[in-house]
């Protein structure tokens, strides 16, 4: 079950998304975090923010929209105060969501998490919909995207993880702009812009008007981009949208990924990761797979 890639060795392909796992201490009491191939804390950005006001969460058929807007703790804070209690989680590998608004920003950040011990990765979020600067705005944008994963990577002393926006023209150009950046690996897709009104009091359901769409709904348009990105680029891909059973991250694999991020699941059941790594051992004792590798990229077109 274990993959390797960037140099981190994960025991499973199964890593819990960022934003939807905390800084996954808080679930230490419920979740066997050593079970887990690895979680992905929210995002850290220079200051503390206090995110988005409410209501920030509405569930759409088969989905949900949020815009949280990434509140959190700072990443000083976050060196301070949590990684020290992760570092006590034996065998866990843990990756650092990095936020700013500027370029400026995502380096200062990397450089105060080069500070902390117990971080295998930095996941750069060039892709949240919900903030008023920075985020999408390098996503969109390939030349902006290859200025700000340029100057991470030149602060960076660990593996680089790019997380892509879905909301673009051309993933593969995003994905490869990312990679000729120097990034090792990328992640996508984070949300899709969406919004809803209720149609009573005429209002947004979302304080912030628009909000990212996850969930089952954007399964199929996820996993289409997985295939597109992964065969755009010779770096790893991990793929995620809507995965909450052993079945969808055999599909994400055979698309192309090397492993998989799981979001929304966690919301509406905390311990989906956990359940989906027993239930992707299962799946490849029953179907033979003695090496879960030999999925990724496996799809049969003809």
């Amino acid at each position: 079950m274990s993959v390797r890639f960037a140099g981190i060795t994960f025991k499973n392909p199964v890593i819990a998304a960022a934003g939807t796992f905390g800084y996954g201490i808080e679930f230490e009491d419920i979740v066997t975090l050593a079970k887990l191939g690895g979680f992905c804390v929210k995002g850290l950005s220079r200051e503390p923010m206090p995110g988005n006001p409410p209501p920030r969460l509405f569930e759409t058929a088969a989905g949900m929209l949020n815009a949280i807007g990434l509140q959190n703790i700072g990443a000083r804070a976050f060196v301070e105060e949590k990684l020290p209690l992760l570092r006590k989680v034996p065998n866990t590998v843990v990756i650092a969501n990095v936020f700013g608004y500027t370029v400026q920003d995502y380096e200062t950040v990397i450089h105060i998490l080069n500070e902390g011990e117990g971080i295998a990765a930095y996941e750069l979020n060039v892709s949240c919909p919900n903030t008023k600067h920075g985020g999408i705005a390098f996503g969109q944008d390939p030349v902006l995207l290859s200025e700000v994963v340029a100057c991470a990577k030149g602060a960076s002393q660990r593996p680089l993880i790019v997380k892509l926006s879905p909301n673009v023209t051309s993933i593969p150009q995003m994905a490869r702009a990312a990679e000729d950046a120097g990034a090792d690996a990328l992640s996508l897709v984070n949300t899709f812009v969406g919004m809803s009104i209720d149609p009573e009091t005429r209002r947004p359901r979302i304080s912030n008007i628009t909000a990212g769409l996850s969930g089952p709904a954007i399964k199929p348009i996820a996993v289409r981009m997985v295939y597109e990105a992964s065969h755009s680029v010779e770096i790893p891909v991990i793929g995620m949208g809507g995965i909450s059973t052993a079945e969808d991250v055999i599909e994400f694999l055979l698309a192309g990924a090397a492993a998989v991020q799981v979001g929304t699941a966690n919301f509406w059941d905390p311990c989906a990761c956990e359940k989906i790594v027993d239930s992707l051992e299962r799946w490849c004792l029953e179907h033979r797979i003695g090496d879960i590798t030999d999925l990724t990229g496996g799809l049969i077109t003809q």
